[in-house]
């Protein structure tokens, strides 16, 4: 079919099982030349939340002492993005759903990149405060589109493999990210960092407006109630909702020793900036090493998986504790978060897919359902954790994450326990 052919197609009604969708043809238009570009830079963007927390972790005790304030209230920039960008994620779904993702992406990628060149130059934590709060707004659109492509453009086993691709590259920000900003920190300053996101936003924004387009070709009304059913459905859905915590703790593990893992290492065990850098990027290998594993025994039973993962985690949880007694330093602090991480990426992956594949009628929404409550949940339960124990130490990093693992395995038994009920109900 030509471009002219398609400019003179009428949308069509057609009927859903929820509601009414308008078809409406693509005039902006994905055309087969530009697809492959256009996966390309949705996958570039999907690690974009993590490149906006993880770049300057590395740099959290340099902007302690530039603003004069403690270290909660800078791990506070870190939560305010993670907050804004999980509740934003939880209502934007619905308004690309109706509206296209093409061109409110554009607006977002474009708010984020001056945003993050206004926090290089900013002297007031209240007004990073601000800041991080816009950017989540934007990364929260920008990520949830990007996701909702892939169920646009791709179906069956490619779609399936595509998705099982997202946290892999996920883990691409953690491992890319603090080792790019702990060499900005030393050479520049923590400012660069903000500097860097700003020009490789800016880049991708030209890269989108010379080969993207809109991918959405069933525009849903936007009507509340509507919505607000869909949004209802889902979350009634017990053995999302329990997936959906699981991939929230396994994704604190993470955010856990972010945040504490700059202080240690740089104040307990006097390491440079260049050692934090590599040790969250080592960290960000072993959660892509652990959804390589995922996506290699993607046949298996997903129980066997999540209940190995679990059983391992808190092994090495273990001896990570046992060891603090008599033996601790920056490489065996290092060394057990690594491969605790592993079996991490594992469960985050399975779980994560699992998932993102639950609902595909509602691609949109349930892609910043999923995202946002991830965000949300992981960040307030992480702050909360920081701020209400001691970690300063390899054995206290230890048993929180063994009180995780704990909570995980109850999350973990109480979602076989709704399938085991659904599929006797289906039976």
């Amino acid at each position: 079919m030509t471009r002219r052919q398609v400019k003179k197609l009428k949308p069509t009604k057609m009927k859903t099982i929820n509601d009414t969708v308008l078809v409406i043809p693509n005039s902006t238009g994905v055309l087969e030349k530009n697809l492959r570009i256009r996966t390309i830079l949705s996958f570039a963007l999907i690690p974009l939340s993590g490149f906006a927390t993880d770049i300057y972790i590395p740099s959290l005790p340099s902007m302690v002492t530039h603003f004069n304030i403690n270290g909660p209230a800078v791990q506070l920039t870190i939560v305010l993005f993670m907050i804004s960008a999980g509740l934003s994620q939880l209502f934007v779904g619905s308004l690309l759903d109706s509206f296209g993702r093409y061109r409110m992406s554009l607006v977002a990628i474009l708010i984020f990149s001056l945003s993050s060149f206004a926090i290089g130059f900013s002297n007031r934590i209240e007004l990073v405060y601000f800041l991080r709060i816009v950017q989540g707004i934007a990364v929260s659109v920008i990520v949830v589109g990007k996701r909702a492509f892939f169920v646009d453009m791709y179906s069956g086993d490619k779609l399936k493999n595509y998705i099982s691709l997202f946290s892999i590259v996920w883990a691409t920000a953690p491992i890319l990210a603090p080792f790019i900003g702990g060499y900005l920190q030393v050479w520049f300053g923590w400012q660069s960092n903000f500097h860097f996101l700003g020009i490789l936003t800016l880049a991708i924004f030209v890269l989108e407006l010379l080969f993207g387009g809109e991918s959405l070709k069933n525009f849903k009304p936007f009507q509340v109630n509507s919505i607000l059913h869909v949004y209802s459905g889902i979350l009634r859905t017990r053995d999302y909702v329990y997936g959906l915590t699981i991939i929230a703790l396994s994704y604190a593990l993470v955010v856990i020793y972010g945040m504490v893992s700059p202080f240690i290492i740089e104040h307990v065990y006097h390491h440079s900036a260049v050692l934090t850098g590599y040790s969250s990027l080592l960290s960000g290998a072993a959660l892509m090493v652990g959804g390589i594993i995922s996506k290699s025994l993607i046949s298996k039973s997903l129980t066997s998986k999540i209940v190995a993962a679990l059983i391992i985690q808190a092994l090495l949880v273990s001896a990570m504790a046992i060891t603090g007694l008599f033996m601790e330093n920056a490489l065996t602090f290092v060394g057990f978060t690594l491969s605790i991480h592993i079996a991490s990426g594992f469960v985050f992956n399975n779980c994560f897919a699992y998932c993102l594949g639950r609902f595909t009628a509602n691609a949109g929404v349930v892609s910043g359902v999923t995202g946002g409550s991830l965000f949300v949940l992981a960040s307030m339960f992480s702050y909360g954790v920081i701020n209400t124990t001691i970690i300063k130490n390899q054995q206290q990093l230890a048993f929180v994450f063994l009180g995780i693992i704990v909570l995980l395995g109850v999350m973990f038994a109480l979602f076989t326990r709704e399938q085991r009920n659904q599929q006797t109900q289906n039976f």
